[in-house]
């Protein structure tokens, strides 16, 4: 009896194992059957001769190396239009890298776009020195070099090209305008707040105002000192240099539309007179429209426009790289003078800056 009863045990589960190796060979209740034919696709699938959709690798990488993105209204025009004519509507894919006025980041930033293998690199350059070894860099790993606005101290052979306005000849703008204000037996005591020292458009604007003390014996250098492109930091250096020196100064240099701001500020807080016919002469560079306001309403004599909108023209020389041209070295772009008796609601209404 117990033997019968274990085989039949035994039958009963070889049974079942029969059982269930038959239900694993039909498709699940939920599950599509497989296609009848070879050759009839799943219809989740794209037909073997149909490319696949657009995944935008056909956009133009594009490294930009920003010296401070924020740094000035200057400096945020230029910011924005880089990132408007870079844009994936036009073609691009930007990496925006914001070394916050940090040579060494700048140069690292840099260095990591050509670790991205991105297909071109512009630089807006903190410092004119310390590039030689990552331009070589890029130039070896074959990526095209275009500098932006600042220039640096570097072989030609290893950027495409500079773009951007000439900041000594701005300077020279700026130093005539003084010679025309004061004559040449008047004693011209001259405060020069810098710009970030090492910045090419502060390289190139102290130089013209060096050139033009050492053409102009009756100028004097009352003192110097880098503002840092700032407001804030101008208005203090400023009210100090009114404590010191008061009534020698004549003419403020303002390397920038912000700092000029700033000086202006601490001369009427302390009660003294800025712009005009016969306030302290105060000379700025940039000519952002806020300030040209400042020009007409005579707070700023002369104002020494340094366009930001560099963007489109620096794309254009990327699609002109791309097609097989060669860009010229330097690609300048045209930049005037404005006088606080000669400008207009009209000109500065018309200004896109």
């Amino acid at each position: 009896m117990k033997n019968l009863l274990k085989v039949i045990s035994i039958l009963c589960v070889f049974a079942l194992l029969l059982m269930a190796a038959a239900c694993s060979q039909q498709p699940a209740a939920d599950q599509p059957a497989e296609p009848d034919t070879a050759d009839e696709a799943p219809a989740d699938e794209a037909p073997a001769d149909e490319a696949p959709a657009d995944t935008g690798s056909d956009l133009i990488t594009v490294g930009f190396a920003q010296c401070k993105a924020d740094e000035s209204d200057w400096r945020m025009a230029n910011t924005q239009s880089v990132q408007d004519a870079f844009s994936e509507e036009n073609g691009f894919k930007l990496i925006l890298a914001d070394s916050n006025n940090d040579a060494a980041k700048q140069v690292a930033d840099v260095q990591g776009f050509i670790d991205q293998e991105v297909d071109y690199i512009v630089i807006a350059a903190v410092n004119v020195d310390g590039w030689d070894t990552v331009l070589q860099n890029a130039k070896d790993a074959g990526i095209p070099v275009i500098l932006m606005d600042r220039t640096i101290n570097a072989s030609e052979d290893l950027y495409v090209c500079w773009i951007g306005g000439g900041f000594y000849n701005e300077g020279v703008k700026a130093t005539d305008w003084i010679a025309t204000r004061f004559t040449d037996d008047e004693e011209v005591g001259i405060v020069n707040l810098q710009g970030q020292l090492g910045a090419s458009a502060q390289v190139g604007r102290s130089q013209a105002l060096d050139d033009a003390l050492a053409e102009h014996s009756n100028w004097t250098l009352v003192a110097r000192q880098t503002g840092e492109w700032s407001t804030d930091t101008a208005k203090e250096i400023m009210a100090s240099w009114i404590q010191q020196y008061g009534d020698e100064i004549d003419v403020v240099y303002a390397e920038n539309d912000n700092m000029a701001d700033g000086a202006i500020q601490a001369l009427e807080e302390a009660g003294m007179t800025a712009g005009g016919d016969d306030g302290v002469a105060i000379i700025s560079f940039d000519a952002n429209r806020a300030y040209l306001q400042m020009t007409l309403e005579g707070k700023i004599n002369c104002n020494v426009e340094c366009n930001p909108l560099l963007g489109p023209k620096t794309a254009e020389l990327v699609k002109l790289i791309e097609s097989g041209g060669t860009p010229n070295k330097k690609e300048s772009i045209d930049e005037t003078a404005f006088y606080y008796d000669t400008i207009t609601q009209d000109i500065i209404d018309a200004r896109p800056y």
